[in-house]
Protein backbone atom coordinates (compact mmCIF):
# COMPACT_ATOMS: atom_id res chain seq x y z
CA UNK A 1 0.00 0.00 0.00
CA UNK A 2 2.98 2.23 0.02
CA UNK A 3 5.60 3.60 -2.77
CA UNK A 4 7.71 0.62 -2.61
CA UNK A 5 4.34 -1.87 -3.23
CA UNK A 6 3.87 0.82 -6.37
CA UNK A 7 6.65 -0.06 -7.70
CA UNK A 8 7.04 -3.89 -7.32
CA UNK A 9 3.16 -3.78 -9.00
CA UNK A 10 4.24 -1.55 -12.00
CA UNK A 11 6.76 -3.81 -12.45
CA UNK A 12 4.73 -7.00 -12.57
CA UNK A 13 2.62 -5.38 -15.40
CA UNK A 14 5.50 -4.25 -17.42
CA UNK A 15 7.16 -7.30 -17.52
CA UNK A 16 3.83 -9.18 -17.65
CA UNK A 17 4.60 -11.54 -14.75
CA UNK A 18 2.26 -12.13 -11.83
CA UNK A 19 5.07 -13.54 -9.21
CA UNK A 20 7.73 -11.70 -7.44
CA UNK A 21 9.43 -14.96 -7.97
CA UNK A 22 9.46 -14.24 -12.05
CA UNK A 23 11.67 -11.50 -12.23
CA UNK A 24 14.86 -12.16 -13.72
CA UNK A 25 18.12 -11.68 -11.94
CA UNK A 26 18.64 -8.32 -14.44
CA UNK A 27 15.02 -7.24 -13.46
CA UNK A 28 15.25 -7.14 -9.73
CA UNK A 29 18.44 -5.29 -9.83
CA UNK A 30 16.52 -2.33 -11.73
CA UNK A 31 13.99 -2.91 -8.80
CA UNK A 32 16.44 -2.47 -6.34
CA UNK A 33 17.99 0.52 -7.28
CA UNK A 34 14.42 2.01 -8.41
CA UNK A 35 13.56 1.21 -3.97
CA UNK A 36 17.04 2.65 -3.20
CA UNK A 37 16.07 6.14 -4.90
CA UNK A 38 12.41 5.84 -2.88
CA UNK A 39 14.17 5.73 -0.31
CA UNK A 40 16.89 8.44 -0.70
CA UNK A 41 14.02 10.46 -1.56
CA UNK A 42 12.45 9.84 2.20
CA UNK A 43 15.98 10.77 3.53
CA UNK A 44 17.34 7.56 4.54
CA UNK A 45 20.83 7.14 3.31
CA UNK A 46 21.83 3.75 2.29
CA UNK A 47 25.58 3.34 3.05
CA UNK A 48 27.86 1.06 -0.05
CA UNK A 49 30.02 -0.62 3.44
CA UNK A 50 28.23 -4.03 4.08
CA UNK A 51 29.08 -3.61 7.93
CA UNK A 52 27.51 0.01 8.03
CA UNK A 53 24.64 -1.21 6.47
CA UNK A 54 24.18 -4.28 9.08
CA UNK A 55 24.73 -1.76 12.17
CA UNK A 56 22.64 0.22 10.59
CA UNK A 57 19.71 -2.34 10.43
CA UNK A 58 20.68 -3.14 13.76
CA UNK A 59 19.90 0.13 15.24
CA UNK A 60 16.34 0.39 13.32
CA UNK A 61 15.27 -3.01 14.97
CA UNK A 62 16.29 -1.52 18.15
CA UNK A 63 14.41 1.76 17.74
CA UNK A 64 11.22 -0.14 16.40
CA UNK A 65 10.53 -0.75 20.18
CA UNK A 66 8.93 2.42 20.36
CA UNK A 67 7.42 3.06 16.77
CA UNK A 68 3.50 3.40 17.41
CA UNK A 69 2.47 0.31 15.67
CA UNK A 70 4.88 -1.52 18.09
CA UNK A 71 3.40 0.50 21.00
CA UNK A 72 -0.21 -0.54 19.75
CA UNK A 73 0.58 -4.55 18.82
CA UNK A 74 2.10 -4.46 22.73
CA UNK A 75 -1.50 -3.26 23.80
CA UNK A 76 -3.27 -5.24 22.32
CA UNK A 77 -1.41 -8.60 23.44
CA UNK A 78 -0.87 -7.45 26.59
CA UNK A 79 2.82 -7.43 26.04
CA UNK A 80 4.99 -5.22 29.09
CA UNK A 81 6.59 -2.30 27.54
CA UNK A 82 9.35 -3.07 29.80
CA UNK A 83 10.94 -6.30 27.98
CA UNK A 84 12.59 -4.52 25.68
CA UNK A 85 14.05 -5.81 22.40
CA UNK A 86 16.85 -7.94 20.98
CA UNK A 87 19.05 -8.63 17.85
CA UNK A 88 20.41 -11.81 16.41
CA UNK A 89 22.48 -11.64 13.61
CA UNK A 90 22.65 -14.83 11.48
CA UNK A 91 24.34 -15.63 8.07
CA UNK A 92 21.82 -15.21 5.45
CA UNK A 93 20.07 -18.44 4.26
CA UNK A 94 18.48 -18.40 0.33
CA UNK A 95 15.28 -19.96 -0.13
CA UNK A 96 15.26 -18.16 -3.60
CA UNK A 97 18.58 -19.99 -5.19
CA UNK A 98 15.91 -22.12 -7.14
CA UNK A 99 12.52 -23.85 -7.39
CA UNK A 100 14.62 -26.72 -5.15
CA UNK A 101 14.96 -24.23 -2.66
CA UNK A 102 12.07 -22.66 -0.37
CA UNK A 103 10.87 -21.34 2.88
CA UNK A 104 8.28 -22.24 5.14
CA UNK A 105 6.72 -22.19 8.48
CA UNK A 106 5.01 -25.13 10.31
CA UNK A 107 3.39 -26.23 13.95
CA UNK A 108 3.84 -29.61 15.41
CA UNK A 109 0.53 -29.85 15.97
CA UNK A 110 -2.78 -29.30 14.04
CA UNK A 111 -3.66 -25.65 15.61
CA UNK A 112 -7.50 -26.24 15.89
CA UNK A 113 -7.47 -28.76 17.83
CA UNK A 114 -4.97 -30.03 20.94
CA UNK A 115 -3.67 -33.40 19.72
CA UNK A 116 -1.19 -35.31 21.75
CA UNK A 117 0.41 -36.47 18.52
CA UNK A 118 3.11 -34.62 16.60
CA UNK A 119 1.85 -33.42 12.90
CA UNK A 120 3.45 -31.02 10.76
CA UNK A 121 0.77 -27.76 9.65
CA UNK A 122 1.57 -24.65 8.15
CA UNK A 123 2.77 -22.94 5.39
CA UNK A 124 5.54 -23.38 2.74
CA UNK A 125 6.43 -22.23 -0.53
CA UNK A 126 9.89 -23.03 -3.22
CA UNK A 127 11.43 -19.91 -4.76
CA UNK A 128 11.09 -17.70 -1.30
CA UNK A 129 11.99 -15.48 1.51
CA UNK A 130 11.01 -16.55 4.79
CA UNK A 131 9.23 -12.98 5.00
CA UNK A 132 7.25 -13.80 2.07
CA UNK A 133 5.38 -16.74 4.28
CA UNK A 134 5.24 -14.76 7.64
CA UNK A 135 4.19 -11.13 6.09
CA UNK A 136 1.11 -12.71 4.03
CA UNK A 137 2.24 -11.49 0.42
CA UNK A 138 1.93 -14.95 -1.09
CA UNK A 139 0.11 -17.29 -1.01
CA UNK A 140 1.27 -20.58 -0.03
CA UNK A 141 1.23 -24.71 -0.32
CA UNK A 142 0.55 -27.16 2.85
CA UNK A 143 3.37 -29.50 4.39
CA UNK A 144 1.46 -32.55 5.15
CA UNK A 145 -1.21 -34.83 2.70
CA UNK A 146 -2.76 -34.63 6.10
CA UNK A 147 -3.02 -31.38 5.64
CA UNK A 148 -3.35 -31.21 2.03
CA UNK A 149 -6.54 -33.29 2.62
CA UNK A 150 -8.13 -31.11 5.62
CA UNK A 151 -7.91 -27.27 3.30
CA UNK A 152 -9.01 -29.07 0.40
CA UNK A 153 -5.73 -28.93 -1.34
CA UNK A 154 -3.70 -31.17 -3.99
CA UNK A 155 -1.49 -33.43 -1.83
CA UNK A 156 1.14 -33.44 -4.83
CA UNK A 157 2.24 -29.93 -4.06
CA UNK A 158 2.58 -30.96 -0.41
CA UNK A 159 6.12 -30.39 1.47
CA UNK A 160 5.87 -34.41 2.22
CA UNK A 161 5.46 -35.08 -1.09
CA UNK A 162 7.70 -32.59 -2.71
CA UNK A 163 10.29 -32.45 -0.63
CA UNK A 164 10.40 -35.55 1.51
CA UNK A 165 14.13 -35.49 2.64
CA UNK A 166 13.26 -31.83 3.93
CA UNK A 167 9.81 -33.20 5.58
CA UNK A 168 10.90 -36.10 7.04
CA UNK A 169 14.04 -33.96 9.14
CA UNK A 170 11.44 -31.60 10.61
CA UNK A 171 9.26 -34.33 11.40
CA UNK A 172 12.15 -36.18 13.21
CA UNK A 173 13.42 -32.74 15.04
CA UNK A 174 9.66 -32.34 15.82
CA UNK A 175 8.91 -35.53 17.17
CA UNK A 176 12.63 -35.23 19.18
CA UNK A 177 11.60 -31.90 21.07
CA UNK A 178 7.76 -32.87 21.89
CA UNK A 179 8.35 -36.48 22.90
CA UNK A 180 12.22 -36.51 24.36
CA UNK A 181 12.74 -33.18 25.34
CA UNK A 182 9.14 -32.33 26.40
CA UNK A 183 8.86 -28.99 24.52
CA UNK A 184 5.38 -27.32 24.06
CA UNK A 185 4.35 -27.47 20.57
CA UNK A 186 5.87 -25.18 18.10
CA UNK A 187 5.95 -22.77 15.63
CA UNK A 188 9.40 -23.61 13.52
CA UNK A 189 10.78 -20.88 10.60
CA UNK A 190 13.23 -23.00 8.24
CA UNK A 191 14.52 -23.01 5.07
CA UNK A 192 16.40 -24.94 2.51
CA UNK A 193 18.57 -24.22 0.11
CA UNK A 194 17.80 -27.26 -1.14
CA UNK A 195 15.82 -30.65 -1.33
CA UNK A 196 18.59 -32.64 0.48
CA UNK A 197 18.01 -32.61 4.27
CA UNK A 198 21.72 -31.08 4.81
CA UNK A 199 20.00 -28.05 3.02
CA UNK A 200 17.25 -27.27 5.87
CA UNK A 201 18.30 -24.78 7.82
CA UNK A 202 16.35 -23.57 11.23
CA UNK A 203 16.17 -19.84 11.66
CA UNK A 204 13.61 -19.80 15.03
CA UNK A 205 11.44 -21.30 16.94
CA UNK A 206 8.57 -20.51 19.36
CA UNK A 207 5.94 -21.93 21.37
CA UNK A 208 2.61 -22.34 19.26
CA UNK A 209 -0.25 -19.59 19.57
CA UNK A 210 -3.13 -21.32 20.10
CA UNK A 211 -6.96 -20.85 21.79
CA UNK A 212 -9.41 -23.09 22.38
CA UNK A 213 -12.90 -22.73 20.29
CA UNK A 214 -16.56 -23.61 21.92
CA UNK A 215 -19.58 -23.86 20.53
CA UNK A 216 -18.08 -22.57 17.35
CA UNK A 217 -20.85 -21.63 15.04
CA UNK A 218 -21.91 -23.28 11.21
CA UNK A 219 -24.31 -21.85 8.79
CA UNK A 220 -27.80 -23.46 9.07
CA UNK A 221 -28.63 -25.11 5.76
CA UNK A 222 -31.39 -23.40 4.02
CA UNK A 223 -31.96 -23.23 0.34
CA UNK A 224 -29.92 -19.83 -0.30
CA UNK A 225 -26.63 -21.15 1.62
CA UNK A 226 -26.33 -23.64 -1.31
CA UNK A 227 -26.00 -20.77 -4.16
CA UNK A 228 -24.30 -18.23 -1.93
CA UNK A 229 -21.31 -19.66 -2.23
CA UNK A 230 -18.24 -17.42 -3.98
CA UNK A 231 -15.08 -19.16 -3.60
CA UNK A 232 -12.98 -20.70 -0.65
CA UNK A 233 -9.48 -19.66 1.20
CA UNK A 234 -7.99 -21.38 4.14
CA UNK A 235 -9.59 -21.15 7.63
CA UNK A 236 -7.68 -20.44 10.33
CA UNK A 237 -9.59 -19.49 13.52
CA UNK A 238 -13.54 -19.32 14.24
CA UNK A 239 -16.37 -20.70 12.70
CA UNK A 240 -19.55 -19.38 10.15
CA UNK A 241 -20.02 -15.31 10.69
CA UNK A 242 -21.87 -12.93 8.58
CA UNK A 243 -21.00 -9.41 8.55
CA UNK A 244 -20.32 -6.20 6.70
CA UNK A 245 -17.46 -5.28 4.19
CA UNK A 246 -14.81 -2.95 5.14
CA UNK A 247 -11.87 -1.77 3.65
CA UNK A 248 -9.53 0.53 5.91
CA UNK A 249 -10.03 2.27 8.86
CA UNK A 250 -12.10 5.12 7.55
CA UNK A 251 -14.84 2.66 6.36
CA UNK A 252 -14.97 0.87 10.12
CA UNK A 253 -15.18 4.30 11.40
CA UNK A 254 -18.28 5.49 8.95
CA UNK A 255 -20.43 2.05 9.23
CA UNK A 256 -19.49 1.48 13.37
CA UNK A 257 -21.12 4.89 13.64
CA UNK A 258 -24.08 4.03 10.78
CA UNK A 259 -24.77 0.48 12.37
CA UNK A 260 -23.04 0.10 15.69
CA UNK A 261 -24.51 -3.26 16.24
CA UNK A 262 -23.43 -4.82 13.43
CA UNK A 263 -20.58 -6.89 12.36
CA UNK A 264 -17.63 -6.18 10.66
CA UNK A 265 -15.39 -7.97 8.16
CA UNK A 266 -11.85 -6.59 6.98
CA UNK A 267 -11.04 -7.42 3.32
CA UNK A 268 -7.46 -7.05 2.36
CA UNK A 269 -5.04 -8.27 -0.33
CA UNK A 270 -2.75 -8.97 2.63
CA UNK A 271 -2.06 -7.71 6.14
CA UNK A 272 1.26 -5.96 7.43
CA UNK A 273 1.84 -5.35 11.34
CA UNK A 274 0.71 -1.85 10.94
CA UNK A 275 -3.14 -3.40 10.50
CA UNK A 276 -3.35 -4.69 13.90
CA UNK A 277 -5.54 -1.74 14.83
CA UNK A 278 -7.94 -2.46 11.90
CA UNK A 279 -8.12 -6.42 13.08
CA UNK A 280 -8.63 -5.53 16.65
CA UNK A 281 -11.34 -3.22 15.28
CA UNK A 282 -13.31 -5.91 13.75
CA UNK A 283 -14.71 -9.08 14.08
CA UNK A 284 -13.42 -11.21 11.08
CA UNK A 285 -10.94 -11.18 8.51
CA UNK A 286 -10.43 -12.23 5.10
CA UNK A 287 -7.43 -12.09 2.64
CA UNK A 288 -6.56 -12.69 -1.13
CA UNK A 289 -3.10 -14.02 0.10
CA UNK A 290 -1.07 -15.65 2.75
CA UNK A 291 -1.44 -18.93 4.65
CA UNK A 292 -2.31 -20.29 7.82
CA UNK A 293 1.38 -18.91 9.74
CA UNK A 294 1.17 -15.43 8.20
CA UNK A 295 1.13 -12.39 10.45
CA UNK A 296 -2.19 -12.05 9.70
CA UNK A 297 -3.24 -15.51 10.89
CA UNK A 298 -1.49 -15.46 14.40
CA UNK A 299 -2.99 -11.98 15.21
CA UNK A 300 -6.15 -13.51 14.44
CA UNK A 301 -5.66 -16.55 16.74
CA UNK A 302 -4.38 -14.18 19.06
CA UNK A 303 -7.58 -11.63 19.49
CA UNK A 304 -9.97 -14.47 18.53
CA UNK A 305 -11.22 -12.79 15.37
CA UNK A 306 -12.69 -15.29 12.67
CA UNK A 307 -10.37 -15.29 9.85
CA UNK A 308 -10.13 -16.96 6.25
CA UNK A 309 -7.07 -16.29 4.76
CA UNK A 310 -5.78 -17.37 0.53
CA UNK A 311 -8.68 -16.31 -1.35
CA UNK A 312 -6.90 -16.57 -4.44
CA UNK A 313 -10.36 -16.10 -6.58
CA UNK A 314 -10.70 -12.37 -5.03
CA UNK A 315 -9.06 -9.33 -6.13
CA UNK A 316 -8.74 -6.89 -3.73
CA UNK A 317 -9.03 -2.78 -5.12
CA UNK A 318 -8.77 -1.01 -1.36
CA UNK A 319 -8.64 2.34 -2.68
CA UNK A 320 -11.89 1.68 -4.27
CA UNK A 321 -13.34 0.37 -1.18
CA UNK A 322 -14.36 -3.39 -2.79
CA UNK A 323 -13.11 -6.59 -3.63
CA UNK A 324 -14.33 -8.84 -6.67
CA UNK A 325 -14.53 -12.87 -6.76
CA UNK A 326 -14.95 -14.16 -9.78
CA UNK A 327 -17.69 -12.44 -11.15
CA UNK A 328 -19.06 -11.24 -8.16
CA UNK A 329 -18.60 -7.47 -6.61
CA UNK A 330 -18.32 -6.67 -3.19
CA UNK A 331 -18.47 -3.03 -1.85
CA UNK A 332 -18.18 -1.34 1.51
CA UNK A 333 -21.09 -1.84 3.45
CA UNK A 334 -22.52 -5.33 1.37
CA UNK A 335 -23.29 -8.44 3.32
CA UNK A 336 -20.85 -10.71 3.19
CA UNK A 337 -20.20 -14.00 4.89
CA UNK A 338 -16.98 -16.16 5.96
CA UNK A 339 -16.34 -19.50 7.66
CA UNK A 340 -13.31 -20.17 9.78
CA UNK A 341 -13.64 -23.80 9.50
CA UNK A 342 -13.88 -24.50 5.82
CA UNK A 343 -12.46 -21.24 4.59
CA UNK A 344 -15.41 -20.67 2.45
CA UNK A 345 -16.73 -17.19 1.09
CA UNK A 346 -19.95 -16.39 0.22
CA UNK A 347 -22.11 -13.69 -0.33
CA UNK A 348 -24.87 -12.30 2.13
CA UNK A 349 -25.79 -13.07 5.26
CA UNK A 350 -27.07 -16.10 6.27
CA UNK A 351 -28.03 -17.23 9.62
CA UNK A 352 -26.16 -19.84 11.93
CA UNK A 353 -26.24 -22.54 14.57
CA UNK A 354 -23.74 -23.61 17.74
CA UNK A 355 -21.27 -26.92 17.52
CA UNK A 356 -18.63 -27.69 20.09
CA UNK A 357 -15.17 -28.53 18.25
CA UNK A 358 -13.99 -30.00 21.39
Amino acid sequence: RGPLNLLINEAKKRYGITKKKDFTAQQMKKLAFAYRRIVEEHGIYVPEDPLMQLLDATGYVLESWNEPKANEFRRLMDISDAWGTSVLLQAMVFGNLSQESGTGVVFTSYPRRNLSRVTLWGDYTPGNQGEDIVGGVISTLPISIEQSEVDGRPKELSLEVCFPEIYHSLLKLSRHLIYEEHWNNQEIEFTFQGPSADSLYLLQTRDMVTAKQKDVPIFSQTPELAHSTLARGMGVYGGALSGLAVFNRENIEQLRKQYPDRVLILIRSDTVPEDISEISATEGLLTARGGQTSHASIVTIRLQKTCVVGCEAMVVSEAEGRCTIKNTVINVGDDISIDGRTGLILKGSHPTEQIDEF
